[in-house]
């Protein structure tokens, strides 16, 4: 089987290249020992399968990043039969600096001028044969968004493969990379445009307050945007439950079936496709919109108006768009977490998003809060937000020594790329080929961990008291008393981390005696609350410091079990998603617990 590796600068276009190439016939894990992504597929043409390999994306192959050395390492040892070298068309002086740095080796290789269409808008006219002839090696002006370009390009690589076409120009010396970008390039652009200006809408979008107040607002109404196109999709979600757990429960008891299997076939598992599904929607409204901002150019100028801010948390200035998208959902903002290039900053991004109390939370803690503070509700979710900025500032220093070492940190390196006209059949089939993925994984993540609370929380009678939960909950108090919580909060808290919406529903399962707590956990949305109730009879068993310190807990507890999924899968790796579920978890309980004999010295 020939292989065949992507090779260019973030930005460039490899990952379009690759899923345009290998669709769903690709998988991505990490490199041996390595916190970095390695994204590998393969296609077929003309009856021969194609394996394809995405290297890390980076500027240069001369640096020490861990990118760097391991792109550098694979070209080297001859580990593909073919590179493709991508260059941004639209600004080609400064893309083929990567080439540049290519040519100090000897590999075969094909050189795709993407983004073809771009240049010609901005009236460039690139001699690709001139080109060609000069390197020694095919050049193909080409735009990965456009699927229709497709077949020309296995043509040449096809070609390319058996002869290994290597560059006939002479190397590019240490410190003379421009200079030999000049000589490579003279004659071969031709432009019309004149010198390029910021536009009234690109000096607001760039400033240095007017842009971060626009990024801000244009990354709410993302969310907004997300939603509008993932409702349809988790609409279809919901149906699920709520046609086929009725019907399998009749067959069930039609059956005669023992009511803990049936409760597993007709509550779990439709529940499980519910959750699988609804996350898959959420999942292609985020991608959906994602991909159309960094399509038309507008990511790259967040990423330049945060990057300064950002840095200071060992990310860059893209890490602001997952987690102004946090503030709606965790699961968006951990998908949303795919434009950041590199791996480890896009991992410890995830994990700051975590720290960002999502919409499900605020649609609790305010309730909650009011039962027991009245009108002092609002300090406690002013205390929340103080809380989260510092919590944010933990987790850069706590993960950020692994995942983006200070010695690796780089100014941004970027050039801002023009507007251009999104490529919609690409958005599309990207969003969709994410969502489907995310769906297959998903299903085998919440049904395992959706097993686990199943069984803690089912009880033949329907009862709390019945419940394995309740008994664990019992048992542990003293310990979870120190800790700050109850068994009845306990068992709210950790509810909490399959569902934020599952707080109230079980309180209302243990304090009011309705329902029970599968159907509190599992049925959290349709589950009847009876307020009321609560508000009466919580703040006579629960004291103020108890409350207090149960509503950070439950605040800053894992955030549920579809994020997991969700960051499971955009990391690919289990250790670093356990890793953050036991950090999160423990730093809950250690907070509860220092705000419980705090507030309890006043109360």
């Amino acid at each position: 089987m020939y292989k065949i590796a992507l090779l260019g600068q973030p930005n460039s276009g490899k990952s379009t290249l690759f899923n345009a190439l290998t669709g769903s016939h690709q998988h991505v894990g990490n490199w041996p020992g390595k916190t970095v992504e390695r994204c590998e597929g393969s296609y077929k043409y003309q009856g021969e399968t194609i394996s394809v390999v995405d290297l890390p994306g980076s500027y240069s192959l001369t640096a020490d990043s861990e990118e760097e050395r391991i792109t550098r390492d694979f070209i080297t040892q001859g580990d593909a039969d073919l590179i493709l070298v991508m260059a941004d068309s639209s600004q080609l002086s400064r893309s083929l600096y990567m080439l540049a740095d290519f040519s100090k080796l000897d590999a075969p290789a094909i050189l795709v001028l993407n983004m073809e269409d771009v240049a010609r808008a901005q009236g460039k006219q690139i001699d690709a044969a001139l080109l060609e002839e000069r390197l020694g090696i095919p050049v193909i002006s080409f735009v990965a968004a456009d699927l229709k370009r497709y077949d020309k390009l296995k043509d040449i690589i096809q070609n390319a493969l058996p002869s290994a076409p290597k560059l006939k120009t002479e190397k590019c010396k240490d410190g003379q990379e421009f200079s030999w970008i000049a000589k490579i390039l003279s004659g071969v652009v031709k432009s019309t445009q004149k010198a390029y200006s910021l536009s009234r809408f690109d000096r607001m979008a760039t400033g240095r307050i007017s842009g971060k107040l626009f990024a801000c607002a244009a990354m709410l109404l993302a969310f907004v945007c997300s939603m509008i196109v993932a409702t349809p999709l988790m609409a279809v979600g919901t149906m699920i439950p709520q046609i086929f757990t009725p019907l399998l429960q009749n067959a069930m008891d039609t059956l005669h079936v023992h009511s803990f299997l049936a409760s597993i076939i007709s509550v779990l598992i439709p529940n499980t496709v519910y959750f699988a599904f609804s996350m898959a929607g959420f999942v292609f409204g985020v991608n959906f919109v994602f991909v159309f901002l960094e399509d038309i150019g507008y990511i790259a100028r967040v990423a330049y108006v945060f990057d300064g801010l950002m840095s200071k948390l060992g990310v860059q200035g893209k890490s602001i768009c997952p987690m102004i998208m946090g503030f709606g959902c965790t699961i968006g903002g951990a998908a949303g977490a795919r434009v950041i290039d590199n791996y480890g900053q896009r991992l410890l991004t995830i994990a700051l998003t975590w720290a960002v109390p999502c919409a499900a939370i605020w649609s609790v803690i305010p309730v909650l809060a009011a039962y027991f503070f009245g009108s002092g509700a609002m300090l406690v979710v002013v205390g929340i937000l103080v809380y989260m900025m510092l919590m944010i500032f933990i987790i850069s220093k706590v993960f950020g020594k692994k995942l983006s070492p200070a010695e690796t940190r780089t100014g941004l390196i970027m050039e801002l790329p023009p507007y251009h006209k999104p490529h919609w059949k690409n958005i599309l089939y990207t969003a969709w080929i994410r969502a489907i993925d995310i769906f297959k994984r998903a299903l085998k993540t919440i049904f395992l961990i959706s097993l686990i609370v199943y069984l803690l929380t089912f009880s033949l009678s329907g009862n709390v008291e019945d419940s394995l939960l309740y008994r664990i909950g019992t048992f542990i108090e003293p310990v979870t008393r120190f800790f700050g919580m109850g068994w009845q909060t306990f068992m709210a808290f950790i509810a909490s981390a399959f569902a934020k919406e599952a707080v109230l529903g079980v309180l209302n399962a243990v304090f009011a005696g309705e329902g029970s707590l599968i159907a509190g956990t599992f049925q959290a949305k349709s589950f009847g609350v009876d307020s009321s109730v609560l508000a009466m009879v919580m703040p006579a068993v629960i004291s103020k410091a108890e409350a207090l310190a149960f509503l950070f807990a439950v605040s800053f507890n894992v955030p549920c079990v579809m994020a997991l999924s969700t960051t499971y899968r955009e990391t690919h790796s289990l250790k670093w998603t356990l890793r953050l579920a036991l950090f999160f978890t423990g730093s809950a309980l250690i907070l509860s617990c220092i705000i419980y004999h705090v507030a309890g010295i006043f109360w």
